[in-house]
């Protein structure tokens, strides 16, 4: 189906701003694939939608080379030219706090079989993710998913990323409220919001019922939220335990508590504040010192605390801040059926060992939560079809994804168990041990990952199953363990949060690399990720398995009554856990056995030549750069209107374009500045044309034309003058770019 087709299908269907958003995106393609919009540009418009490039197994890159016998996994030929253009990639979908419908899970599974190679997989952060997507399928994706309320942006690059919750929000036993709303709400409002445009990295956000579990793991997140409750004048109000500047990657930090409680009304404006903050003075030069731990880290948190206080006395009022307050309600849920006990039915075989684990209680009598484990995070259009299919005859609407990669489906009434048991274990999702050391978490690795350095994907694969089939797994001391494990050190995998953890590394051994995985140990889980793992020392990648039978047979045989596992390797020392480790670390020569020398679920050889760079944020481009691409893209978009003969709209996209141009200088200098044209001008005079700010000796000229088009407008402009405002409007565009340079200069920023 072309992309006119899909969007005339879809009319009326998508919200116009979004739908507008991906034309422009669309638009954004065709200049680069015409060599007209500079490919950092691009790299990072593509990022906030949500578009990566993906690394392949063959050993070629998504790096701008040229790319030979590309294909899926399943080893067909990808279509398309051999260049970057035509390189699949993966997409990232925003789930908010999980949340997800039938109808939604319907049209997943469709684009995972039309655009992709058949996998739906589950991230640590709710998302979703489609991997081998050619990037010219991609705004008929985001199309179709903005049809049933899914969107991609800012999955991806310098922004804030999906924003997580609890899946038990709603339904938990323990919690003090339900955080659903909240995080909806505060998703919708950062989404696209100017003061989230100019971040040096990414910002995630977690929010979590209570405090003791795991939940929301907030304390490694850049800004999260603990439900609690205060008893203000006789009345009990809502609000959060606010913590800010938590982080995982090479080096993790543990967030610091902002607020003991912030009213749920300040919630939004302090997010604001805290996001203009970090725009204005997080650092931008240096990638890995970018992430706001590293600003509240070097401020203090009592400075970042007043930092942020100045800022949220000087924001302008947005009723955006409450308005969503008066609407909590529409995230009421509401059960299919009636709570009913299963009362003796006969129950299919296996079902009790799966409703052991995989099944919970709801605060709610009779009502139950449904995990389905999902292996690796991943599941087949089928099996989520399977799952539409099934939640729609058990429950309405009610299912989230969650951070252990796996599915729930809530408001479960207990008689429907053996019936979903038996459709889950017809879709092959019958699985138990969710939430237990075998329901390993791993990111992507070296299977579509540039910065993957072994298989965590494969060595995940293999625990698995060597746990799936070990008794010593059963017991009630190693089932509650958890396995993170990470392909690199950046710790997508979380491996520092996990009571085992692993990371990928290499060694060279007689000139071959060989693929490795640091351990990782002492990491908790619960209390919101209370406290990180260290590295204690690096194991062949073919030998893990056995660490994790020796540290749990250890721990079984060595612990104290009652102690957890933490405790226990504290107890021990690390100088008893090195001595474990080394029996594993010597690696044979390769002619005795090359096994070692190649990674899980791979036959070749391992070698460290499939690495490309990152592209978990993207190159941090100035903001004003950014911004000015968007009035180079406007104007493009009035030559295509001037070509079609619509002379007016080619003249108003020409001054629009020189307009924003203005805007985007006067932010520069102004954050607040409003969207009001004639305001624009007049701050862009005051500030720049009139002192002939930075100006060489063209940019009076050049300008004059911006000046011109607001006092002189046109009613019903030729296609001469149509035609001289657009070339007005690239000369206009092009000084603005030369302005900013030197003023970046001048002040010492680099641009």
């Amino acid at each position: 189906m072309s992309n006119s087709t899909w969007k005339e299908k879809l009319a009326g269907s998508i919200p116009e701003e979004i739908g507008r958003e991906i034309d422009i995106f669309e638009t954004q393609g065709s200049l680069r694939q015409q060599g007209k919009l500079d490919e950092k540009i691009f790299a990072e418009s593509r990022l906030r939608r949500g578009v990566y490039g993906q690394r392949y197994d063959n050993g070629q890159r998504f790096d701008g080379s040229q790319i030979q016998q590309l294909r899926f996994p399943n080893g067909e030929l990808t279509k398309g030219p051999e260049t970057l253009w035509d390189a699949p990639g993966m997409v990232r979908i925003k789930i908010p706090f999980g949340g997800l419908n039938t109808a939604q899970m319907e049209v997943l599974a469709d684009l995972a079989e039309e655009y992709s190679d058949d996998i739906l997989h589950v991230t640590t952060r709710q998302d979703f993710q489609l991997h081998y997507v050619h990037i010219e399928d991609t705004p008929d994706l985001m199309r179709r998913l903005a049809a049933v309320g899914i969107t991609t942006r800012e999955a991806c690059g310098n922004s804030v990323r999906n924003v997580t919750a609890c899946p038990l929000s709603g339904v938990c036993r323990t919690e003090s409220f339900d955080t659903t709303p909240y995080a909806h709400g505060l998703a919708m409002f950062l989404l696209g919001h100017p003061d989230t445009q100019d971040f040096g990295r990414k910002f995630k956000i977690a929010f979590s019922g209570c405090k003791h579990e795991a939940c929301g793991l907030t304390s490694m997140h850049d800004l999260g939220g603990i439900a609690v409750t205060k008893v203000v004048d006789g009345v009990e109000r809502r609000g959060f335990e606010l913590y800010v500047g938590g982080g995982l990657g090479p080096v993790p930090y543990q967030a610091q508590l902002f607020a003991e409680f912030l009213p749920v009304e300040e919630l939004l404006p302090i997010a604001q504040a805290i996001s203009r903050v970090f725009a204005r003075l997080g650092e931008k030069k240096n990638r890995n010192r970018a992430r706001i731990k590293f600003l509240v880290a070097n401020l203090g948190i009592e400075e970042f605390r007043r930092l942020v206080a100045e800022e949220r006395a000087i924001l302008p009022h947005d009723p955006r801040w409450t308005a969503y307050l008066q609407d909590l309600h529409l995230h009421d849920e509401q059960p299919l059926k009636p709570a009913q006990s299963l009362n003796g039915a006969a129950l299919p075989a296996g079902f009790a060992e799966w409703r052991r684990t995989n099944v919970y209680a709801q605060r709610q009598p009779g009502y139950t939560v449904v995990t389905v484990a999902l292996p690796l995070g991943d599941l087949t259009p089928n099996q989520m079809r399977g799952l539409a299919d099934l939640a729609r005859h058990h429950v309405r609407d009610t299912i989230r994804t969650t951070v252990d990669q796996n599915l729930v489906l809530r408001w479960v009434s207990e008689a429907d168990l053996p019936a979903v048991y038996s459709g889950l274990a017809a879709l092959g999702l019958a699985a138990p041990g969710a939430g237990t050391i075998v329901d390993i978490t791993s990111c992507p690795g070296t299977d579509t990952c540039k910065l993957g350095i072994a298989s965590s994907r494969g060595l995940a694969g293999e625990l698995r199953q060597r746990l799936a089939e070990n008794q010593l797994a059963r017991d009630e001391a190693i089932e509650k363990l958890h396995i993170k494990i990470s392909g690199c050190f950046n710790s997508c995998g979380q491996h520092h949060v996990a009571d085992i953890g692993f990371y990928g590394n290499s060694r060279k051994i007689g000139g071959l690399h060989v693929p490795h995985f640091q351990v990782v140990l002492g990491g908790q889980w619960t209390e919101n990720a209370a406290s990180f793992g260290l590295a204690v020392g690096a194991v062949p990648s073919k030998r893990i398995p056995e660490v994790v039978t020796r540290l749990t047979s250890r721990y079984l045989q060595d612990r104290e009554q009652g102690e957890s596992f933490q405790g226990f390797i504290k107890r021990i020392g690390k100088k008893a856990i090195k001595e474990l480790l080394e029996e594993f670390t010597p690696v044979p020569a390769f002619t005795d056995d090359p096994s070692f020398y190649r990674d899980w679920g791979d036959t070749r050889v391992f070698t460290m030549g499939d690495l490309g760079i990152g592209e978990c944020a993207g190159e941090v481009v100035p903001q004003v750069h950014f911004e000015l691409s968007g009035c180079e893209r406007e104007a493009f978009e009035a030559q295509l209107h001037l070509e079609a003969g619509d002379y007016r709209l080619a003249y108003q996209s020409a001054v629009s374009a020189m307009t924003h141009a203005a805007k985007t200088l006067v932010k520069s200098q102004f954050q607040d500045v409003p969207e009001d044209p004639v305001v624009i001008v007049a701050e862009f005079r005051q500030r720049f044309f009139d002192p002939e700010l930075h100006f060489d000796r063209f940019s009076k000229s050049i300008f004059a034309h911006l000046i011109r088009a607001h006092e002189e407008p046109l009613a019903a402009p030729t296609r001469d003058q149509a035609h001289q405002h657009i070339e007005e409007a690239q000369l206009v565009i092009e000084a603005a770019y030369t302005l900013y340079d030197r003023m970046a200069t001048a002040v010492g920023v680099a641009s």
